[in-house]
């Protein structure tokens, strides 16, 4: 098939395959006028790319597992080095997570720290004498 063909059946641009070309991620046969063609093997290995983009991974990340289809395996997870790729990618999620989890609970802890002293505040205006809170759009001017 064309480029053309294959970048409509992939879901991608033609640019794109081009640079995936010339990243050595994709390569093409050259019909005698010049022309890229590719066979079904090629889309599932866009396949294999755009699915592992999807989930986070970087260009270069999916390499081991096109060089994984392209050694004949019946997947490209199926070799030692895509494995290691899904670990690396595990410990580098595991980390965002914690990282997450602790700003989480950063925020959490301002919001409960907020919400006492608004509750404070309100205490305070409900006793007579109390200090009175003040809004600069809708307080009358002095």
């Amino acid at each position: 098939m064309r480029i053309g063909e294959l970048a409509e059946r992939a879901g991608t641009t033609t640019r794109t395959l081009r640079y995936y070309e010339a990243r050595g991620l994709l390569h093409a046969e050259r019909t005698t006028n010049g022309h890229r063609t590719y066979d079904e093997s090629d889309l599932r290995l866009l396949q294999q790319i755009r699915m592992l983009q999807r989930f986070g991974f970087e260009l270069e990340e999916t390499r081991p597992f096109v060089e994984c289809l392209r050694a004949g395996h019946p997947a490209g997870d199926s070799c030692p080095a895509s494995l290691q790729v899904y670990r690396r990618k595990l410990a580098e999620l595991d980390t965002c997570i914690d990282q997450l989890q602790d700003v989480r609970d950063q925020v959490r802890s301002q919001l409960v720290r907020a919400e006492q002293a608004l509750d404070e505040l309100a205490n305070a205006s409900a006793q007579p004498g109390g200090p009175q809170p003040r809004c600069a759009l809708t307080s009358p001017e002095g």
